[in-house]
């Protein structure tokens, strides 16, 4: 199979790698010449055999990026070609970029991609959503990329969004669990009583019903550093996150642990917590408890 892939950084360039370490043609343009097979994003689509239906991966960030270049492959492929987004694109994009290419004849698949770093190595989850025929069309790139085994691959709908839905939600879940790691760490951490907090979630990887791929990788920090005292306590979120509580409101699901989640990375942003102000100065008016105070001069708070 030959394939075009466009966006070679920590994913997209692993990705190409396992390609062609599978066997595919893989012809990748990123906008850093360094890393480019391809001068171009016309000059990548010009090395594809045109005898067959031409198939380009898209892997660039989500939002304008992606949909400036579908709009710019439009305009490169003709009918019968094929796009992938492979990237976090909002399911709903899904729907307007299908639109738009298949009033030219080109079919549109989005593929929710998961694996980051360590894809290359023991691949990517693929949670597809497309036609069966779009879907048959790249199912050698998808069968290079996945795990082996019999899990890790998904058609999980026909209709434009369906996989970048599901990876959305795959998202939300892992916030969720991360944070229950992180307050059971904290609270191991805080009290004196337990020795050795990295050897106990250590031990919990194996035959305890909490053991997870995210529970090794949290293992592996605490090896490196123990109390984690290199970081700092601040995490982004990617968008699925948010994205996943909005269509739980849409859809009147509740989400209480999931948007939680959300909201204390919210938190961590917060060197000085706004809504904490208030909580203690509620706490002091009603109940006389104690405030601290920003320090006068010259003395202690």
């Amino acid at each position: 199979m030959h394939i075009g892939l466009v966006g070679l950084g920590k994913m997209g360039g692993n990705m190409r790698t396992r390609m062609r370490n599978a066997g595919l043609s893989v012809v990748g343009f990123d906008r850093n010449p360094d890393l480019a097979d391809a001068a171009s994003l016309a000059d990548m689509v010009a090395a594809l055999p045109s005898d067959s239906p031409r198939v380009v991966w898209v892997m660039v960030p989500a939002g304008a990026p992606t949909i400036e270049t579908i709009a710019a492959l439009a305009d490169l492929l003709g009918e019968g070609d094929l796009v992938i987004d492979g990237g976090n694109s909002r399911y709903t994009d899904d729907a307007v970029n299908a639109a738009m290419l298949a009033e030219r004849g080109i079919g549109f698949v989005d593929c929710g991609t998961s694996g980051g770093v360590w894809g290359l190595k023991n691949g990517y989850a693929l949670m597809v959503g497309g036609s069966d025929a779009d879907v048959a069309k790249a199912q050698p790139a998808f069968d290079a990329l996945r795990p082996e085994g019999e899990f890790g691959f998904v058609h999980a709908g026909k209709k434009p969004g369906a996989g970048h839905f599901a990876k959305m939600v795959h998202n939300g879940i892992e916030y969720a669990m991360m944070q229950a790691y992180a307050e059971g760490w904290e609270l191991l951490e805080k009290v004196d009583l337990v020795d050795n907090v990295a050897e106990v979630f250590g031990s919990w990887r194996g035959g305890t019903v909490i053991r997870s791929w995210l529970l090794d990788l949290l293992v592996a920090a605490l090896e490196e550093d123990e109390h984690l005292d290199g970081l700092r306590g601040y995490a982004e979120d990617s968008g699925e996150g948010r994205w996943t509580v909005e269509a739980a409101i849409e859809n009147a699901v509740p989400m209480h642990v999931i948007a939680a989640s959300l909201f204390a990375r919210f938190s961590s942003r917060q060197d000085d917590s706004p809504a904490m102000k208030a909580i203690a100065a509620m706490r002091n008016q009603f109940g006389g408890h104690a405030v601290k105070t920003s320090a006068p001069p010259g003395g202690d708070a």
